[in-house]
């Protein structure tokens, strides 16, 4: 059984690769970081939107490329290997997902064509503020159609036009947590850029006063449902993680082998040997579970939450792991500002927190795997 990309999988990551050495050199994610304004580069998007990544995996009905989930897991790679800053994961992995996992038909027609041709930013809005995500947390309500509360942070809520917002309903009769589709540039919302671990991703406290809301999915299953999206988003963030962490390693390497201590490279010496390899399994234990994971969310395989607990678990170790790791190994030049490792040490930490922390994804595995084992003892 081959667990690899197929040949015309490769060739679409290596010229994803091609493409983003040429637009997306650390220079321009060093710019974003310097002077953030919505927290994305603009130009970097624009090239991005002409190679139809935004349509990857949207319906040709919908103004897509119609791809499959793997050809979407390869870019997600590659964008987290040039830790591109661009509003991608919110507005594909998560916005466009939720839209196709439970938008009605005239919500995929209105919004999905414009996802695909890269006029709309969408992002998720559900946090508000540290701690575990419950419904006892959330005091965002819907009534009469409209939204009140405050989300913060919210991943590109600057770029961002439109809001998936997790709220309590109570329209109809219905209460409890609901999905609803907010437009950001409508009546009744507020924002302001807050800051973050990675400016080149910004985020941002949204306020809704009044703000027209449109039910997304069924109502009183908002966390649920929520829970569907993160588990397909995460697969997807885990091969950014992966990205990324290969890059730590790579670039740890090079300097080990570049830099000479006592008429040595470095690389020569056991200490940063050990560092090294300990990166690389990591890095190899990430790569089975997110190859896991795409298989899972490609043929959408009851093992879905376990796969994507996993490789978010993993992928979320190994790009923190592999992010320290090379700073260690630069050593004193590796905390300045001049060097870029730590472009990737604020990525690690914020692609580790996004959609919750490490910890809460132990528990989802653990719950997924006793759900599992429960259901097999069942006669």
């Amino acid at each position: 059984m081959n667990f690899d990309y197929t040949d015309d999988q490769k060739a679409l990551k290596e010229e994803a690769r091609r493409f983003l050495t040429a637009a997306s050199p650390l220079t321009v994610a060093r710019a974003v970081l310097e002077n953030p304004g919505d927290g994305y580069d603009t130009a970097l998007w624009g090239r991005i939107v002409e190679q139809g990544w935004c349509g990857a995996t949207i319906p040709e009905s919908y103004g897509g490329l119609g791809l499959g989930y793997v050809e979407l897991c390869a870019l997600a790679e590659e964008l987290g290997r040039a830790v591109a800053p661009v509003p991608f994961a919110s507005s594909i992995y998560f916005f466009a997902e939720a839209l196709m996992l439970v938008g009605s038909e005239q919500q995929k027609s209105e919004l999905l064509p414009l996802v695909a041709s890269g006029e709309l930013i969408g992002t998720l809005a559900v946090a508000e503020g540290a701690g575990v995500l419950t419904e006892a947390r959330i005091s965002a309500k819907v009534s009469g159609g409209r939204v009140f509360g405050t989300k913060l942070p919210v991943a590109d809520g600057m770029a961002a036009g439109r809001a998936v917002v997790l709220a309590q309903g109570d329209d109809g009769g219905d209460t409890g947590l609901g999905l609803y589709l907010v437009d950001l540039i409508g009546e009744g919302v507020s924002r302001e850029a807050v800051s973050n671990i990675d400016p080149t991703r910004g985020a941002a406290r949204i306020s809704f006063d009044g703000a027209p809301a449109e039910l997304l999915g069924e109502a009183s299953k908002g966390l649920e449902t929520l829970h569907r999206i993160q588990e397909r988003g995460a697969i997807l963030l885990a091969f950014e993680q992966l990205g990324g962490a290969d890059r730590c390693l790579e670039m740890a390497r090079d300097y080990a082998l570049e830099r000479y201590a006592f008429g040595r490279p470095i690389g020569s010496y056991q200490a940063i040997k050990h560092k090294l390899a300990d990166v690389f399994v990591k890095n190899e234990v990430a790569r089975a579970n997110a190859y896991y994971g795409a298989w899972a969310l490609s043929t959408d395989a009851p093992e879905l939450p376990v796969a994507a607990a996993a490789a978010r678990v993993a992928g979320s170790a190994a790009y923190w792991m592999a992010a320290k790791e090379m700073i260690q190994t630069y050593g004193g030049i590796g905390v300045t500002w001049e060097a870029d490792c730590h472009f990737f040490y604020r990525r690690a930490r914020h692609l580790g927190l996004v959609i919750g922390a490490p910890r809460d994804w132990k528990r989802r595995l653990a719950d997924s795997l006793e759900a599992r084992v429960n259901a097999e003892k069942q006669p």
